[in-house]
């Protein structure tokens, strides 16, 4: 098992790749702020203070187009845009992740946890497989983990690999379940808790169809994975792996998990605790530093090496900010060219002659295109609710079933989409090449695809 020796070097292959594709959309966003005429919704406050469209004033025309000077900027001036302290918050995020993973790295303790948890599972691992998955869709359904999973997924990918399997399974066991939780929105505060508020619902209601989503997901996405590794083993038990005991690292793994976990259980009780909702990615941040350094000095690291190994931590982990920057300047783009509205309107226009079934699954779709743009499931709430809802109840289509296609087009392609933050990171951080996730990924994707379509046309059919 050599991958844990390399740190979080963001595979250079993976990077150029990431980059290049970035640029490209980058370039072909640009030319439609020429194609696509200028325009806009007027936006009111709602009673939390949120801008969203106001749908009885309507779409106007207004002056588009983005000087060549702004577009060659955005990756920059995005930073001073509005929503931009997210953006900000994800890139400390990242770097406090690359620090504590290299001087764990350094210190030997990330070698050593893997061995004594391959020792551990390997007899059991497509067990481990199936409590992995559950354990990050929940992450993601239940508290709306996303980008909080990240600091995990070179540790799963790492034990994938250890396990006798490849790095996109580990990509896929935790990344990829935390977006499928995430997009099942049992009762995800970030997609469903902030639509259902937006369209007068009770928050969380109509829970059942969401719990029947998430079952059948997970069924095909443990199904999907399974198979793909027992064609990379062949085996059902790992290669056998032996570990000496080390007194000091095993103390430090223990501080290591309890200060983690007690991070995890933060995260999880903002299901129940609103108050938290905010600040789960800081949570996060702060007990996986503080979880870093305390398991590495007690390891035996003395507190020069630890600064040294975070500081050349940063270093590595560095390259990845700027694909962050060039994802997030897609959407800038659009909205300072005016032309994310004239895209909606559009799509508004055409919807109005569809039959129920249509207009839903044009909902899921419209969803899934603008979430290409607009990664945020709050964002895309406040953009997409007020219209999208209104406009199916004239057709005889519940809000809770919008509520649902919006939850599907939201969550699935964030773990597919380029220009998503926490997929690019993450695919550094375990180096598998955009491309080769695409080829892995997009099969489940299309699976996924037809799950969900039947069981929105299922939920029409049922009156839900």
């Amino acid at each position: 098992m050599e991958r844990e020796d390399k740190g979080l070097d963001i595979g250079v292959k993976s990077f150029v790749t990431a980059i290049v594709i970035l640029f490209v959309l980058m370039l072909a966003t640009y030319i439609l702020t020429f194609l696509i005429p200028g325009g806009e919704y007027a936006r009111i406050p709602d009673e939390n203070g949120n801008l969203v469209i106001d749908v009885s004033t309507g779409y106007r025309a207004a002056e588009g187009g983005l000087p060549l000077w702004k577009w060659l900027l955005s990756p920059l001036l995005v930073l001073g845009s509005e929503g931009s302290g997210t953006l900000i918050a994800v890139i400390v995020f990242l770097l406090v992740i690359g620090g504590v993973f290299n001087a764990l790295n350094v210190c030997g303790l990330m070698r050593y946890m893997l061995d004594r948890l391959v020792t551990r599972f390997g007899a059991v691992r497509w067990r481990l497989m199936a409590v992995l998955i559950f354990f990050f869709m929940a992450m993601g359904s239940l508290v709306g983990s996303f980008e909080e999973v990240v600091p995990l997924v070179p540790i799963v990918t790492s034990l994938a690999l250890g396990l006798g399997w490849d790095a996109a399974t580990g990509v896929a066991m935790s990344l990829l379940a935390a977006g499928c939780g995430f997009a099942s929105g049992v009762a995800n505060p970030f997609t469903v808790g902030v639509a259902q508020t937006l369209a007068g619902l009770p928050m969380f209601s109509g829970v059942w169809l969401r719990l029947l989503a998430f079952a059948c997901i997970y069924a095909l996405l443990f199904g999907f994975v399974r198979l793909h590794a027992k064609r990379l083993s062949g085996s059902d038990v790992a290669p056998v792996r032996k570990s000496e005991a080390e007194p000091r690292k095993d103390r430090g793994l223990r501080l290591f998990a309890a200060i983690l976990g007690a991070g995890i259980a933060l995260v999880l009780s903002s299901g129940f605790i609103p108050a938290l909702r905010d600040y789960t990615m800081i949570i996060v941040a702060v007990m996986f530093l503080a979880a870093g350094v305390v398991s590495t000095l007690a390891s035996g690291m003395s507190g020069k090496q630890l600064g040294k190994a975070f500081v050349g931590g940063l270093l590595t982990i560095a390259p990845s900010i700027l694909m962050i920057l060039m994802a997030s300047s897609i959407k800038y783009t659009m909205v300072e060219g005016r032309i994310l509205d004239t895209l909606l309107y559009y799509a508004v226009q055409a919807a109005e002659t569809m039959s129920g079934a249509g207009l839903i699954l044009f909902v899921y779709g419209i969803c899934l295109a603008m979430n290409f743009f607009i990664p945020s499931g709050s964002a895309k709430a406040f953009l997409l609710i007020p219209i999208i809802v209104p406009l199916a109840r004239l057709f005889g289509v519940s809000a809770q079933l919008c509520i649902v296609a919006f939850a599907f087009g939201d969550g699935f392609s964030n773990v597919f989409y380029p220009t998503n933050p926490a997929l690019l990171i993450s695919l550094g951080l375990a180096d598998v090449g955009y491309a080769d996730w695409a080829k892995y990924s997009g099969k489940f994707q299309f699976l996924n695809l037809l799950l969900t379509t039947a069981l929105l046309l299922f939920g029409l059919y049922v009156g839900y």
